[in-house]
């Protein structure tokens, strides 16, 4: 009997051993799918506003536009901020954005609240979204779009080099920064820039409730202030988080007070761990940047296609 109670007692507590190691790897498993999966809207959480931050120069970027799918069918989510601080970049990436964003706001609110700048396709960006704030001395608008080139005809006439070229047609490669372009090349670029450019104000007349001339007449390159922006109905009022928190409460009726969460698009090669990779990979991003000494003016230059696009000219 003495055996068998000693057999009975070691069984159970090899048991209750067994079910804490169970229980530990259980949580230390949910731990880390809460970790990984958390901001994804993989696992379900909490109710929450989702603040997407939409910085520099705006490109055709997949990832960001997948989130906005992310976002839109993530019940968790009940609105949208983004927050946008952008000088624009090319049209095309400004247009998918756009285009995500709508898709996003069918199915939730979506608020912007303008930084610095947030000018060509970043107010491209910013008319995605069903209410925009900005702060006084944001610097956006700037409604246009733009195509350039180099021009080295003359300074290669001075060293005394000579382009050649054989080509299927004369608008073939043009405008072409060897030669001075043809009145023909100068007037198929300008179709483009007007076709582009048409679809530009098309967007400011809908989004912004204002006619075909008045469209016009603001979007004649410009940069506005906020406060010339709200006078111009550009903007729908001055401030910045709180006012866009108020007006989700009072027009689509967003809960007050839910917790607002950072959302960012998921980047190959981040490994297990997002947000501490995201973080390094800026770091180094920012680091390789430094001693290249990059600036907004050489990254224009590696912009194809038609660029809307706002910077300060040099002097």
């Amino acid at each position: 009997m003495s055996y068998d109670a000693d057999a009975l007692t070691d069984r159970r507590r090899l048991k209750r051993r067994l079910f804490f190691w169970r229980f530990g790897a259980i949580a230390a498993g949910a731990a880390a799918l809460i970790a990984l999966f958390g901001g994804t809207g993989i696992l379900p959480h909490r109710a929450q506003i989702a603040r997407v931050e939409i910085n520099g120069i705006i490109t055709d970027d997949r990832d960001l536009q997948k989130l906005m799918g992310t976002l839109a069918d993530d019940r968790a989510v009940k609105a949208v901020i983004l927050s946008i601080d952008s000088p624009g970049g090319t049209t095309t990436g400004a247009e998918a954005l756009y285009e995500s964003v709508r898709r996003l706001a069918a199915k939730k609110p979506v608020v912007a609240t303008l930084g610095t700048v947030a000018a060509s396709g970043g107010y491209i960006a910013a008319l995605s979204a069903d209410h925009i704030v900005a702060r006084g001395n944001t610097l956006t608008g700037s409604i246009g779009v733009l195509f350039e080139w180099a021009q080295f005809s003359s300074l290669l006439d001075k060293i005394g080099v000579e382009m050649r070229e054989v080509k299927s047609a004369p608008l073939k490669a043009e405008p072409n920064p060897f030669h001075k372009p043809s009145p023909e090349a100068l007037a198929v670029t300008q179709g483009l820039i007007s076709s582009s450019y048409d679809w530009f104000l098309g967007l400011v007349a809908e989004r912004r409730k204002l006619d075909a001339a008045t469209a016009r007449k603001l979007g004649d390159g410009r940069v506005f202030t906020g406060w010339q922006a709200v006078e111009n109905r550009l903007v729908d009022e001055i401030g910045g988080e709180e006012q866009a928190l108020k007006w989700l409460a009072s027009a689509r009726n967003v809960p007050a007070g839910l917790p607002i969460e950072d959302w960012a698009p998921e980047r190959p090669g981040e490994g297990l761990t997002p947000l501490g990779a995201r973080a390094v990979g800026q770091a180094l991003a920012a680091g390789v940047e430094a001693l290249a000494g990059k600036t907004l003016q050489t990254k224009r230059l590696t912009l194809d296609g038609l660029t809307s696009v706002w910077h300060p000219e040099p002097r």
